[in-house]
């Protein structure tokens, strides 16, 4: 609404300023002529401003920005044409005010419907106070939708704001109306998580309105506005972190703090595991730590159900996570009630 208002002013504008020209180069009977002409010029202005429209900027310091921009690059304008000796003086009068109105409506349109290419031109400024620094937390979809970035936040060991981009909400909702159980179940898990988060006192939630339209995958659309707003990007997905390291984007990636917290085994270490089915290989015995790692242990296949004393014989890290080989110690072994 507002950019059709600014359309329409421009439009009287380069109507007054056809009807004013006319009026000192020729007489007053052609001021209408003059005005016809200014609104067309005005109206064929703001098709080319529309056709370019994805060269835009948002924001007010943006648009006063474009503003000073146009007025310094008139200023120039005229003062070359002022270097012309031969150019009469109404001409040089009219040109330069025409040439001024449309570097400055082109420079606030510019800006105010502007992407991040004016971080580029000049560098975002916050204002704030310089003995704070304030920390801006991107969440992805998977995260969010994961949970546990909540439970991270009760802790207090993370905090701040909270950056949901205005895309990512779009797409759980999405994922939340979907057909699919599934996906409908983890869509409408993923809002409940949100509500969560904005229920933690030491937590900012933040919607933020940026999209990137020429820009399809919403992965990239997270690495640009982490960019943009010089953010850290939180998320468990392997292919999103790898990305984003490639691009110097700081990521705290879930999944490999739950790994860097699972508790430190060593070879030789005795430890009491439940055995709650049988190995791959012959006669092997599998349990489980309470954080989920596997352990296999040898020659404890008929002792399914049974809690025994087991001692560390290696320790594997893979990729799917941390693997520990046991063998049978000399515990006694017991029933767990």
């Amino acid at each position: 609404m507002t950019l059709f208002f600014l359309r329409l002013f421009f439009v009287i504008v380069g109507g007054v300023v056809g009807y004013h020209t006319t009026f000192i180069l020729f007489s007053t009977d052609k001021g209408m002529m003059g005005l016809g002409v200014g609104v067309v010029a005005a109206a064929l202005i703001i098709v080319i401003e529309k056709v370019t429209k994805n060269i835009s900027l948002r924001g007010l310091s943006s648009a006063v920005f474009g503003l000073f921009l146009g007025l310094i690059i008139a200023w120039l304008i005229r003062n070359l044409l002022d270097l012309i000796p031969t150019l009469d003086t109404n001409v040089k009068y009219i040109s330069g005010l025409i040439v001024t109105v449309i570097l400055c409506y082109l420079g606030i349109v510019l800006s105010m419907r502007g992407r991040d290419e004016f971080n580029i031109v000049i560098p975002y400024v916050r204002f704030s106070r310089q003995d704070q620094e304030e920390e801006l937390l991107i969440l992805d979809t998977s995260v969010i939708i994961d949970g546990r970035i909540a439970d991270i936040a009760l802790t207090k060991f993370i905090g701040g704001n909270f950056i949901i981009p205005h895309f990512v909400l779009r797409e759980l909702q999405h994922i939340a109306d979907s057909r699919d159980s599934l996906k409908r179940a983890r869509g409408r898990r993923g809002l409940d998580i949100l509500n969560k988060l904005k229920k933690i006192p030491n937590v900012q939630i933040k919607i933020h309105q940026q999209d990137f339209p020429e820009i399809s995958e919403v992965d990239h659309k997270l690495v640009k506005l982490a960019k943009v707003l010089e953010a850290k990007l939180v998320t468990n997905d392997y292919n999103l972190n790898k990305v984003a390291a490639i691009q110097n984007i700081s990521v705290l990636n879930i999944n490999e703090l739950a790994n860097s917290l699972k508790p430190v085994v060593l070879p030789g270490e005795q430890m009491e595991v439940k055995i709650v089915r049988e190995g791959t290989e012959y006669n092997q015995g599998v349990g489980y730590l309470d954080d989920g790692t596997m352990i296999v242990v040898d020659n404890s296949k008929h002792l399914i159900g049974r809690v025994i004393k087991v001692e560390i014989s290696s320790v594997l890290q893979t990729t799917a996570g941390k693997m520990i080989f046991a063998r049978m110690g000399n515990g006694v072994k017991k029933n767990r009630r």
